[in-house]
């Protein structure tokens, strides 16, 4: 799409996280990928969702209930509801619901399903974590084992955190800009040899060009 465009959308995306009720609290939004290189067109927009955990401390704000819980698990076979995702926004937005691969209620595929259509070229990046500590932990995780696909490209740019918008940013990312090195460069300032660095940029590349429609990545840290 036209990198206009495709601000405009990302723009939609951080509008919905401040109105709409969502499964779990979002802290951060970054937006990654080809509009904060400042490409046009656009073939994809990859943004980063730094969000909460819901802990029983939680749980009467996420609306938990035993009774609850075990409905939802009987009505949709999705387990975990007012504890991972809050019930209350389960309870508004059913059709956005999402299980994780042991049928418990997964908070960033919930995200993913509230926030963009199933056909969009958007790929979502969700972790507890804040996206400038996530880079290094997901970097270091990538080189000990050799799967380079879990990196995460560094050069983002914040759009939104804690409730404030960048003034700044959106103008940025609509006129290209932001000034960022090429991935194997970012790769190499974050320590990693200059080889190393060149074969994970083309596994990254290759991952990301073989995506379609929406796509979302979850992790822990």
């Amino acid at each position: 799409m036209e990198r206009r465009a495709a601000v405009d959308r990302i723009l939609d995306v951080v509008s919905t996280i401040e109105s709409d009720p969502l499964p779990v609290p979002v802290r951060e939004i970054w937006v990654l990928g080809d509009v904060a290189l400042g490409l046009d067109p656009v073939s994809r927009i990859d943004m980063y969702l730094r969000k909460d955990l819901l802990f029983a401390a939680d749980s009467d704000a996420a609306g938990y209930d035993p009774e609850r819980s075990e409905d939802f698990h009987a009505e949709t076979g999705v387990r975990g509801v007012g504890k991972s995702v809050s019930a209350r926004w389960a309870e508004q937005f059913p059709g956005h619901l999402r299980a994780n691969d042991h049928g418990h209620a997964a908070p960033e595929r919930c995200l993913a399903a509230h926030l963009v259509d199933s056909t969009e070229p958007i790929h979502l990046e969700v972790c507890n974590a804040g996206f400038e500590e996530n880079v290094t932990q997901r970097l270091r995780v990538a080189v000990e084992r050799q799967r380079y696909e879990q990196l995460l490209d560094p050069r983002g740019v914040c759009l939104w955190k804690e409730g404030t918008r960048s003034v700044a940013a959106p103008d940025k990312l609509r006129e290209g800009e932001y000034v960022f090195p090429t991935l194997e460069e970012a790769l190499e300032m974050l320590g990693m040899p200059s080889e190393e660095a060149a074969e994970a940029s083309n596994v990254l590349s290759t991952w990301r060009d073989g995506s379609d429609g929406r796509t979302v990545r979850g992790d822990v840290v």
